[in-house]
């Protein structure tokens, strides 16, 4: 099945679900009238919507149709279950992005660092710390380590707009896997040095190691966020027992 087929139907859906054509808790048209709509098979309109169930859009009921279950995020929402890019994420949330490149380095990474990030002793890593800003304002501070034998050519351009675009579109490279661990930790000084704390004392951090289709870590990232604006959203599917 062409990606692009069902892609377009995705995308199209999703925009009229977030920008709430569809309202909340509404069926979506039948699937005899999307497949009218869009020109296309059974398959390609299932297809679609199997990816917006994955998102958390919506909920297939046999029998009955297909459910909006989405409603829009007052704090910027990231996802847990998926793999989106901050790029990505600002533009479903509606919001501006901007990204200053605050480092960018080359090093090795040595034995703490391997046991610290889980790369291979020795290997040659990008480092980047870059802020990002959401609606003009300061409000995550990400520390970025990149293998750098995988990610040929990344400069601090490639970085200040979208590294996940860099890779796929223009390397053709697969990312695959991230495991995630969120905690609450202070703030530190270089917390206070770049971002507007607001009396904040602490921030939400998210420490990810993304893997690609062969199984490789390519990425490890801990990601600083303000917690007056960090909400993390996931869907959860309680698995039948018995």
């Amino acid at each position: 099945m062409p990606k692009a087929i069902y892609d377009h139907i995705y995308r199209d859906l999703k925009e009229k679900i977030e920008t709430e054509v569809f309202g909340y808790q509404e069926l979506l048209p039948s699937e005899h009238t999307l497949i009218q709509e869009y020109g296309c098979s059974r398959n390609t309109v299932r297809r679609a919507i199997s990816e917006l169930a994955s998102g958390g859009y919506v909920q297939s009921m046999q029998g009955k149709g297909v459910r909006n279950i989405y409603q829009p995020a007052f704090q910027t929402a990231f996802t847990v279950g998926g793999i989106e890019s901050f790029l990505e994420s600002a533009v479903r949330n509606h919001q501006t992005p901007r990204t200053k490149v605050l480092q960018f380095a080359e090093l090795e990474a040595g034995e703490k660092l391997s046991r610290k990030t889980g790369f291979p002793l020795g290997a040659s890593l990008y480092y980047l710390q870059r802020l990002r800003y959401l609606d003009d304002t300061p409000l995550i501070l990400d520390h970025n380590y990149f293998r750098k034998d995988l990610i040929p050519g990344l400069t601090p351009e490639i970085a200040a707009h979208s590294i996940y675009e860099y890779l796929e579109q223009t390397l053709g490279f697969s990312i695959a896997t991230s495991k995630r661990t969120m905690t609450v930790e202070r703030v530190t000084q270089i917390d206070e040095t770049y971002i507007e704390m607001n009396d904040y004392n602490c921030m939400a951090v998210i420490t990810s190691q993304t893997f690609n289709d062969d199984g490789i870590q390519f990425e490890y990232t801990q990601s600083r966020h303000r917690p007056d604006h960090f909400q993390f959203q996931d869907v959860a599917v309680r698995k039948k027992t018995g």
